[in-house]
């Protein structure tokens, strides 16, 4: 592991921030290396306030795309919901077809196959909405690169509204509308909302034009605080105030289907980290497993026996998920051992076989082990499919693109994309991957760094220190739970591995005073020697708690120790 420690900023702002808020110089340093610097600043940063979402009919075609839905409405039209099967794509459709369908009847929600139509909008899916006499397609986190698709549903009398968050290409779909963030032409503020945040936004810009306000749109803040969550967009600007608003509703008042979800995992109050980590991969189970309608019939229920009936389906979904992603990432191992190709740059498998729900699970399961850049192969129809991983700082999504002579189709973002390409060109494109990330990344980036703001001492950690720190969450990209470097730290004595398989560590480290702090260090156990047996280390951390039999206390969350 690199430690990088954030330079220290300049003193002066960060003494009249201190004065100005009545906090400590350490809470301070903390908010002036995230860019809030007055207390204005720090007052948007603690309390995030619906009102300072922008006007939706700042996004282009947003006024095009609203007077198409009401033509549509107002000419009894049938209008198809469409979205990808991952989180991001059927939370979009949950809640843009759940709020239509709160004043209107003639909406549908559709989902691709993962496996027989792939990611974005498919020739059967515009198929199924001829079939059906859907005249307006709405299609939600995809589609701003189906130039083709939009073209052969125009020509069956189909229109569609685009709302997406990925990067566009040259050209544009011509479609009626394309709400993009990232489109060049697009003046939008705020760049970084996920595809369920773009959908919230052509909601907002409805239920304006309807005369309802941001209270009448709270009860689908869960969906779009998932969302974001799950597809790791930074949590800045509306999407910190979209995601705080979405916890209060998921631990307050969270839909049907968020309440069968927890029951079958019997946890109450939920940070951002457990949205991710707990109703996220349960919801994209059932696009990797099975179907993703499962998902969307889920978080549109309104029947709670329904619903538990749905999430304990999904919940089998979610175990079956785990077992083959376990499976798939020990096979992967074995033919990178294999094959040496720990040597390379790069990490690229393949196995006609794996599961391609699990492959960009398996991918990320080895980014964390070798640390490259990484794409996992399987077979999809008579093409292969795949996963791309990246490592920080490195855009995965240009390097595939420099690639793309030997690709079929591709998208996705700076850290995880996905292509498919003709088996014959496996291993053409296996080896000019290698060859553009030897030539393009800096070497230092394939050793893990850990970020760190600042160095505490032990006696800083008091119960104040740690209530406002709180309140700088929900943390994620662009605001990340702040970590530190504490120096000259001993255990106890009572320093031990624990957890199934003895791979964690657990210490109660002291530095040299009388106060004491328990730390946890998950995957940590092969660091013990270091630690205990009277020896000083330094350890990089954040802090968390922790509740055993009904008393709460604070914890450091071990990151990495050095002697």
């Amino acid at each position: 592991m690199r430690w990088t420690l954030l330079p220290k900023p300049e003193p002066q702002k960060v003494a009249d921030l201190s004065v100005a808020l009545g906090v400590d110089a350490n809470i301070a340093t903390l908010l002036v290396q995230r860019g809030i610097e007055t207390y204005e600043q720090a007052q948007e940063f603690f309390r995030p306030s619906l009102e300072k979402l922008h006007d939706p009919y700042l996004m282009k075609d947003m006024d095009t795309a609203v007077m198409r839905i009401e033509k549509a409405i107002s000419e009894y039209e049938n209008i198809l919901i469409y979205g990808d099967y991952d989180v991001d794509g059927t939370t979009s459709v949950a809640l843009l077809s759940s709020y239509l369908k709160s004043y209107y009847p003639n909406v549908a929600t559709y989902i691709p196959d993962r496996y027989e139509e792939g990611y974005g909008i498919s020739y059967q899916g515009i198929d199924f909405a001829e079939d059906n006499g859907f005249s307006l397609i709405i299609a939600l986190d995809c589609g701003v690169k189906a130039i083709e698709k939009v073209k052969y549903a125009s020509e069956k009398d189909i229109d569609f509204i685009i709302c997406d968050h990925h990067r566009p290409g040259d050209q544009l779909p011509d479609a009626v509308a394309v709400l993009d963030p990232k489109r060049d032409d697009c003046d939008y503020p705020y760049k970084e909302l996920c595809g369920c945040g773009v959908g919230f936004k052509l909601v907002q810009a409805l239920a304006t034009n309807r005369g309802q306000t941001l209270d009448d749109l709270l009860l689908y803040l869960d969906l779009v605080a998932t969302a974001i969550g799950a597809d790791i967009v930074p949590i800045t600007g509306e999407n910190r105030i979209l995601a705080y608003y979405g916890l209060k509703v998921i631990n307050s008042n969270p839909r049907i289907g968020f309440k069968a979800i927890l029951q079958q995992v019997k946890k109450e109050k939920l940070t951002i980290t457990d949205v991710v980590f707990i109703i996220a991969p349960r919801i994209n189970a059932a696009g990797r497993m099975k179907h993703g309608n499962h998902a969307v019939t889920l978080l549109t229920e309104t029947d709670i026996n329904l619903a538990a009936s749905f999430a304990s389906e999904i919940e089998q979904f979610n175990q079956d998920r785990k077992d083959a992603d376990k499976l798939i990432t020990k096979e992967a191992l074995v033919q990178i051992e294999e094959n040496s190709e720990q040597k390379n740059m790069t990490t690229v498998v393949y196995d006609p076989n794996w599961h391609k729900g699990v492959i960009g699970i398996v991918a990320s399961r080895l980014t964390e082990t070798y640390y490259r850049p990484t794409l996992v192969f399987t077979k999809s129809g008579d093409k292969l499919a795949a996963s791309a991983r990246s490592v920080r700082g490195f855009d995965v999504y240009n390097a595939i693109e420099r690639c793309s002579e030997y690709i079929e189709q591709f998208g996705g973002h700076k850290y995880a994309a996905g292509l498919t390409l003709l088996e014959e060109d496996y291993l053409k494109f296996k080896n000019e991957f290698e060859k553009v990330v030897s030539e393009t990344i800096d070497p230092k980036l394939l050793t893990p760094e850990i970020k760190v703001d600042m160095e505490l001492k032990l006696e800083d950690i008091n119960s104040k220190f740690f209530r406002i720190l709180k309140q700088f969450a929900p943390f994620g990209p662009g605001n990340m739970a702040p970590v530190f470097l504490t120096q000259n730290l001993r255990d106890s004595g009572y320093g031990k591995c624990v957890g199934e398989d003895k791979t964690h560590l657990k210490l109660t480290i002291h530095q040299g005073g009388t106060m004491k702090l328990v730390a946890i260090g998950f995957g940590l156990g092969d660091k013990k020697d270091l630690a205990c047996n009277g020896n000083l280390f330094k350890a990089v951390y954040s802090l968390d708690e922790n509740t055993w039999q009904g008393n709460t206390s604070i914890q450091m969350r071990l990151r990495d120790i050095k002697s």
